[in-house]
């Protein structure tokens, strides 16, 4: 058990310790390594990495040097990431092997390791962290302590004002006025709806009820986003503080985190943030003799999609089937065991500190008009920077997969970005300048949804693409109700058909009739949404849909059962490499004359068009 004063000095005492984590100019002899050991860079070894480091300095007794672990530095297209400060000096790539050159030269002798620099967009290297052009358009407020903190480490989290906001609001502020400043920061909920979050806070306060929940949402569950599990992994105090300071706002003394068992590395950190925040006196009965008590525990789901959905979590929660409830009543009326329950999802709860000690003038002042603050996005797909971003509301698609995202590899065009996941729609090349917030994208059939955001090159097929999110909905349905469960089906069945070559004529008109029919009358928001990237995908991209029905032709070359492989005469050289590599034999020629490809024979594989040196295979 720690006193406030006990906190407090440690809260000092261990920042100055820690200074050079964030200052460059730290007076020290002291060095730090940190390695990310996030689960993308956890996968690539990043575990040796740390061991080795650590081998290495015991064994040659080197003084005044720390390895640290830590969560996501966000640049995961260069991982393993290892950073040295107070210098802040950026190595990436680094494997295991690396460590013995890194220790000898730069911590024994002070060199820098320049074959392990960073290398930026027009690949020159980088020494140091802030000189990156992924970090320069950045401003991280979820993502504070995130590569700065070992997040296993109570104590560094406390020298980063950890517990500071939960002190203020139980020693100064009233739930009321915790409410207001919520309210007053704009702050909208990041799991994809931008429900004010002050509002949905007053809601469950004024609900009747002695006991309410707090809940957080970390069923993160789109395809391509790791927004919610790299908070979790890099900083999971934030959550249990902001839990705790919702559980204080609406009058709750019990909270629970829904994780899906897939996030080992986040489940096991957020577990060992509240056993330390127990063993602190921080988590408990009578909480720093303020008469508040809170508990809270972690609730593994099975990683159904639909619990991503509120209610179909409660349902989970409680030990049953994950099926969406009818609505109203709302969670903030009758929610867990039919309680009065708050929930938010992981990125919502990692902002809350941060307006306590800040205002919430500070956070109304990033971003634009209606969405306030920053917002955290997955950056994939089809860009050179794939990695965790967090930008100001209102920066646009363009400065996201261009000046943060290094453009698009090999140097092709920029086809379309999907926001929301399964649930989202696509942004076409036209709407590159779109600010990305709320409303913006809700404008052009969009939508920002927890924070996935795939970029897609020439060379992608929007119908094979709208295929491959209905296909994921139709397997994630609960079944719970026709529209969704048999709708869907039949949406799929005719992507099917048509990227199959089978399209016929009104096919793409069934579509539509289907997908307006299926968002009227669906129960939850994942029936709702799911004909969303059909719908997205035929409001900008509808001559390719026409183009695979009549032509039975697919101009990006990715639906294989539509490809006509063709050796354009004039451009082969007559190497036989697609011939000896082709694994069908439906390549003839002779050497030094130009092939040709047996459509009959043809696989549709695609390896001669890829072994092809000279681009003289074409589809069509």
């Amino acid at each position: 058990m720690k006193t406030l004063e006990e906190i407090d000095e440690i809260r000092k005492n261990k920042r100055k310790e820690l200074d050079l984590r964030v200052n460059t100019a730290a007076d020290t002899r002291e060095k730090h390594i940190l390695v990310c050991h996030g689960t993308g860079c956890t996968s690539s070894k990043s575990v040796d990495i740390l061991n080795n480091f650590r081998k290495i300095i015991k064994d040659k007794n080197i003084q005044n040097v720390r390895v640290i672990q830590t969560g996501c530095f966000g640049l995961c297209a260069k991982g393993p990431i290892v950073i040295i400060r107070p210098e802040d000096v950026f190595y990436a790539m680094v494997k295991p092997t690396d460590c013995e050159e890194i220790i000898e030269k730069h911590i024994q002798n002070g060199e820098i390791v320049e074959r392990l620099l960073c290398k930026d967009i027009d690949n020159k290297k980088v020494k140091q962290l802030d000189e990156l052009n992924f970090y320069k358009k950045q401003k991280r407020i979820a993502l504070k302590n995130c590569g700065i903190i070992d997040p296993e480490n109570i104590d560094e989290y406390i020298a980063f004002d950890g517990y500071k906001a939960l002190e203020k609001v139980l020693k100064e502020m009233t739930p009321d006025e915790v409410i207001q400043i919520i309210s007053d920061s704009g702050l909208r909920g990041r799991g994809g709806a931008g429900f004010p979050t002050g509002k949905k806070w007053a809601l469950t306060k004024a609900a009747k009820g002695e006991q309410k929940y707090v809940v957080c949402n970390a069923d993160e569950g789109d395809p391509g986003a790791f927004m919610d599990r790299s908070i979790l992994e890099g900083d999971p105090h934030c959550v249990v503080e902001a839990m705790m300071i919702a559980g204080y706002a609406i009058g709750a003394n019990k909270g629970y985190i829904y994780v899906r068992a897939e996030y080992p590395i986040a489940v096991e950190r957020f577990q060992k943030a509240i056993d330390s925040a127990k063993e602190y006196g921080i988590l408990g009965k009578n909480i720093w003799n303020t008469g508040f008590d809170f508990d809270l525990e972690v609730r593994l789901g099975a990683g159904a999609f639909v619990c991503g959905e509120e209610t179909a979590l409660l349902e989970s929660i409680e030990g049953k089937r994950g099926q969406p409830r009818l609505k109203p009543p709302y969670p903030a009326n009758e929610g867990l065991w039919g309680k009065p329950t708050l929930i938010n999802n992981v990125e919502t709860y990692a902002n809350i500190t941060k307006i306590i000690l800040n205002g919430a003038k500070w956070y109304s002042s990033i971003g634009t008009e209606n969405s306030k603050g920053t917002k955290v996005f997955a950056l994939g797909g089809n860009v050179n920077n794939v990695g965790l971003v967090e930008v100001p509301m209102g920066v646009t698609l363009r400065e996201i997969v261009y000046d943060i995202g290094g453009g698009i590899p090999n140097g092709r065009d920029f086809k379309a970005a999907q926001t929301g996941g399964p649930s989202g729609g696509c942004i076409p090349k036209e709407h590159l300048d779109t600010p990305i917030d709320y409303e913006s994208l809700k404008s052009i059939g969009s939508m920002m949804g927890s924070g996935g955001l795939i970029v897609m090159d020439d060379t992608k097929c929007m119908v094979n693409l709208a295929k491959f999110y209905l296909g994921f909905t139709v397997d994630e349905s609960c079944g719970k109700c026709t529209p969704c469960r048999i709708g869907t089906k039949r949406m799929y069945e005719l992507l099917e058909k048509i990227t199959e070559g089978k399209g016929e004529e009104g096919d793409i008109e069934k579509l539509e009739r289907l997908a307006v029919s299926i968002q009227k009358a669906s129960i939850c928001g994942l029936g709702q949404s799911a004909p969303n990237p059909v719908l997205s995908t035929l409001k900008y991209f509808r001559e390719e849909y026409r183009e695979h029905v009549s032509l039975k032709q697919c101009s990006a070359g990715e639906c294989k059962a539509m490809m006509k492989l063709t050796i354009i005469p004039e451009l082969c050289k007559g190497c036989g490499l697609c011939k000896r590599n082709c694994p069908a034999g439906a390549i003839s020629g002779e050497i030094g004359k130009p092939h040709i490809i047996d459509n009959d024979k043809c696989i549709k594989c695609g390896v001669c068009m890829n072994s092809c040196h000279f681009k003289a295979i074409k589809n069509g």
